[in-house]
């Protein structure tokens, strides 16, 4: 299980002169309105609470003014919180003293933010060297370390260039090197990407994806833009008027917005890109095993089955191929099993893949994806009807869905069902009522 090494806990900031007065007011139910009225201050975090763990991007994300800046700069307190416990690898950062809170800044996090900040007189090394020139490393130990930094974010061979010589996407890169070269565990981000043109913006994400999964760095990522935050991966914070709203992972956030505000947030999403399998699969579809012979599963399905049914292996319940109504009736199929009357080939996925990667295929499979798990088990069947449904946001036989019945877990069934038989295999076959 991977190791916490971010703990915010009860975080509070209030800006303005009389901070602590207007910390006395909110303690005592105080609104922001009624603070600011009061005393002048300005609510800016409202008793904030998130863990993040090792290797986890997590994205931090709101409207303007919605504290997420702030939020961030309070981690290494570039921004000095009001009340609250802020803990690094079990440092209460809080209570750290100036020499010694600069020095945990130094090894612990690296910056980068949305203006690229980079030294216009300096070449791209000397931009990236920079933070360890400040530590006092040697000249060429982090010359070597820049230029092995620039190499990571796509650059090499322009570390002798000037920044005004690079386009906006490579000098981010130059600012995404320089937080890199220090060797910092811990990436916060604020807004890095949102100056850039969409394509290039895109490029960076999928770098920084890229960056994290070989680099294994824990990174902390302000954004506004939710399609971003999904792209990124990783749990979402969302924030609104200082506060936490909701946090949770992408779909989660989807299927169960926790409010009219973050369902409004999500509302243009595109679902395709968000949902996972094993959320829309139908866990009960009819299934027949290999070893069963055609005049055992006619009665089965005669009048109750689709027109195709799944055939699956005796032991592991896999899919193995379908079989049609109309070739187990046929004049020679008595006294055959299922194995030899099928089609073979059923076409898989994982639960964990996201639906827009197999959109192609299930347009080619007409009963339908089987999902299975990490493990290669079946979990049930990916349908064209729970995926049109899934992207109108509503619910197989009812009205507009929008995730909340049932809590994240399986997608509704679009039928109830009732155990038919089982065989001697001990296989439940199960069928539309």
């Amino acid at each position: 299980m991977p190791a916490e090494r971010i703990r915010v806990e009860g975080v509070i900031k209030l800006f303005g002169e009389r901070a602590h007065e207007g910390l006395d007011l909110l303690r005592k139910g105080a609104g922001k309105d009624a603070i600011r009225e009061r005393s002048g201050a300005v609510l800016g975090l409202d008793n904030v609470s998130f863990t993040v763990e090792e290797g986890e991007i997590l994205v931090v994300m709101g409207l303007s003014g919605s504290g997420k800046s702030t939020m961030l700069r309070c981690l290494n307190r570039l921004v000095e919180p009001t009340a609250g416990s802020i803990r690094v690898d079990g440092v209460e950062v809080t209570t750290l003293g100036s020499k010694a809170l600069r020095e945990f800044r130094r090894q612990t996090f690296g910056m980068v933010f949305q203006h690229f900040a980079l030294f216009p007189n300096r070449t791209i090394a000397e931009n990236v060297e920079y933070g360890l020139e400040v530590q006092g490393v040697a000249p060429a130990e982090r010359r070597r370390r820049a230029l092995e930094s620039i190499e990571l974010v796509g650059l090499r061979g322009w570390d002798a260039k000037l920044p005004s010589q690079l386009s906006g996407g490579m000098q981010q890169r130059a600012g995404l090197a320089r937080a890199l070269c220090v060797d910092a565990d811990i990436l916060l981000m604020d807004e890095a990407f949102s100056a850039l043109d969409p394509l290039i913006r895109r490029e960076m994400q999928d770098e920084l994806v890229s960056l994290q999964r070989n680099l294994r760095k824990t990174v902390v990522f302000v954004s506004h833009d939710l399609d971003e935050a999904i792209h990124l991966g990783g749990r979402i914070v969302l924030m609104r008027d200082g506060a936490i709203v909701q946090a949770g992972s992408a779909e989660e956030i989807l299927l169960a917005p926790a409010d009219d505000y973050v369902r409004r947030f999500a509302e243009h999403i595109d679902v395709s890109s968000v949902l996972t399998l094993g959320r829309l699969v139908d866990e009960t579809p009819p299934l027949l095993p290999e070893s069963l012979h055609a005049e055992d599963a006619w009665p089965l399905v005669e009048t109750r089955a689709p027109d195709e049914v799944l055939v699956v292996t005796c032991d592991r319940h896999m899919p193995v191929g379908r079989v049609s109504r109309d070739r187990l009736g046929a004049p020679g199929a008595r006294g055959r099993r299922l194995d030899a009357l099928m089609d073979g080939g059923i076409a898989r996925a994982r639960s964990t893949d996201v639906l827009r990667t197999v959109l192609p295929l299930l347009a080619r499979e007409p009963l339908g994806i089987a999902v299975v798990d990490e493990h290669n088990r079946f979990l049930g069947l990916l349908t064209r009807e729970r995926v049109l449904h899934a992207l109108a946001r509503t619910r197989p036989g009812d009205g507009e869905w929008n995730g909340s019945t049932p809590a994240p877990g399986a997608f509704p069934s679009s039928h109830s069902t009732r155990s038919a038989t089982t065989v001697s295999t001990g296989l439940p076959l199960t069928f539309p009522a």
